[in-house]
């Protein structure tokens, strides 16, 4: 065959399409590149499986990186957004916290006040119908004669009671974990 085209194109013709064939098939890209990324066939050496795995390691680490970084970047944020959700949280739950303890003081007041001005047998039949405990603050804010005539005027259980408290309260280890 080679003869008839040399017949019928001519030697330098069929050159020159040859050249060409040729250096169509050098500009295709990878077209005689080895593709790394291809597993080895089924009969490969254990020298293509480690070259293998040897050109392919610095790729599959930096992709798993990437992944674990994308991860992280996630959890991240999800952890940021709890915390200012917490924050905001504890803001409210200051806020709320402080509007109570200010409304307590000023009930306190005014309780402790109200009471200043009974006389000590009516104090006394109304502190025995409260909680121990805030009776117990109570009788403390009083002075100290208002309180023994108040405590005087109520039962002996809820004195003792009232007297117990008292006394726990100004206790300094009261607070403390036993040792």
């Amino acid at each position: 065959m080679t003869g008839n085209l040399d017949h019928f194109l001519g030697r330098p013709l069929r050159m020159l399409v040859a050249s060409a064939a040729g250096a169509l098939v050098l500009a295709m890209p990878g077209a005689f590149a080895q593709d790394v990324t291809a597993p080895p066939a089924d009969g490969a050496t254990a020298n293509e499986i480690q070259q293998f795995c040897t050109n392919i390691a610095d790729a599959a680490r930096d992709q798993r990186y990437l992944l674990q970084r994308k991860d992280l970047e996630a959890l991240q944020a999800s952890v940021d957004e709890r915390i200012a959700t917490l924050e905001k949280r504890r803001a409210e739950y200051e806020d709320w916290l402080k509007r109570r303890n200010d409304f307590l003081k000023q009930a306190e007041l005014g309780l402790v006040d109200i009471y200043k001005t009974m006389k000590p047998d009516a104090a006394a039949g109304k502190l025995e119908m409260v909680r121990p405990e805030i009776a117990a603050a109570i009788v403390m804010q009083l002075p100290p004669r208002q309180s023994s005539l108040i405590l005087a005027e109520m039962s002996d259980d809820k004195a003792a009671v009232l007297t117990n408290i008292i006394s726990s309260a100004s206790d300094p280890n009261t607070s403390k974990e036993p040792s």
